[in-house]
């Protein structure tokens, strides 16, 4: 099976080249895509060398699945000329997510919705992907009425420019910036640009994208972004009001047999996920369940997950193998 990955030595398409691998995906042929100046360059996959490829040259070879992570132009020029070619493609960028003819899909979620007519496939924002895989089992049981998100990210969602700050800053040396202010020991409450509503693409994004993956265009939801200087992942606060009552209990007992959710909550050991302690793993970890005694059918819960594997990589090549396994490619 020949595999393409576009953007193969970003952040994102280096972790996904890495699960590649990890997770024994049947690939026969890797045809990584980067830059014009990188091609030829060598990347090292499965204990051998493998050349950097031109666009054209992967369209070319037809490819059975193209794993995009290189931004939302590159995804606007690209994927449908690979599509046309009957490659399906897995698109990690906000190009397609609210494109009302593609899936927006999390394989435990809402893997049931593709079919062998799905040829380009969107991947959810990082921070989107946790936050449904911990919301919708719990949306199926009570139905969710509103949710106020609060979030805190990791710079690594950024980028390598982002990285290479908070170390820079770290050393007291000067460099190129990625935000427009420090980082190291501070929390900025901008993750990517503002619009008209005042509010930043990231949080219409958990909004409009939980919507769709739930299936509920009217969810009442708004959300607060902010960057933190982590490494390891992002972390998320969650108040969600439901249609019905609940037992705390019950909400641990359904998260805890979720597939891909790890309950990690213990407050008599102090014992709740963090970023740093979460870093390559593919789950989304839940902690701090408690209801909120300020509001009825109210419910409080931390929740942390490592945006680069299940935010990103670990979850775009999950829908590949949701796609093998179901014989839709």
């Amino acid at each position: 099976m020949k595999v393409a990955v576009v953007g193969a030595t970003g952040l994102v398409g280096t972790v996904m080249l890495r699960l590649l691998e990890e997770r024994g995906f049947p690939v026969s042929q890797l045809l990584p895509v980067a830059s014009e100046k990188s091609v030829g360059k060598e990347i090292a996959f499965k204990n051998a060398n493998v050349k950097v490829v031109s666009m054209q040259h992967a369209i070319n070879e037809k490819p059975a699945i193209a794993l995009f992570s290189a931004g939302g132009e590159t995804s606007l020029a690209f994927a449908e000329q690979f599509a046309a070619n009957g490659t399906v493609v897995i698109d990690n960028s906000s190009a397609w997510r609210m494109d009302a003819t593609k899936k927006l899909i999390v394989p435990e979620v809402n893997g049931q919705e593709l079919t062998s007519a799905d040829k380009i496939i969107a991947n959810p924002n990082c921070s989107t992907i946790q936050l449904v895989m911990a919301m919708a089992p719990l949306h199926r049981k009570y139905g969710i009425e509103r949710m106020v998100i609060s979030t805190y990210q990791s710079i690594t969602g950024t980028g390598v420019k982002a990285v290479r700050q908070l170390e820079n800053e770290q050393k007291g040396i000067e460099g190129e910036m990625a935000y427009a202010y420090q980082i190291h020991q501070n929390a900025i409450p901008q993750c990517d640009v503002f619009l008209e509503n005042d509010y930043t693409k990231e949080e219409m994004k958990l909004v409009h994208e939980s919507r769709k993956i739930l299936g509920e265009p009217g969810l009442k939801v708004t959300a607060t972004a902010v960057r933190i200087p982590v490494v390891g992942g992002h972390s998320e606060s969650v108040n969600v009001t439901f249609k019905n009552s609940f037992e705390v209990e019950d909400i641990k007992s359904i998260l805890n047999q979720t597939d891909g959710v790890v309950v990690d909550d213990n407050p008599a050991k102090s014992q709740y996920p963090m970023p740093f302690y979460k870093k390559e793993k593919d789950e989304v970890f839940v902690g701090r369940i408690r209801r909120d005694e300020s509001a009825e059918n109210s419910l409080n819960l931390w929740i942390v997950s490592d945006n680069l594997r299940k935010g990103a990589a670990t979850n775009a090549i999950q829908i590949a193998e949701y796609l093998l396994q179901k014989k839709i490619i």
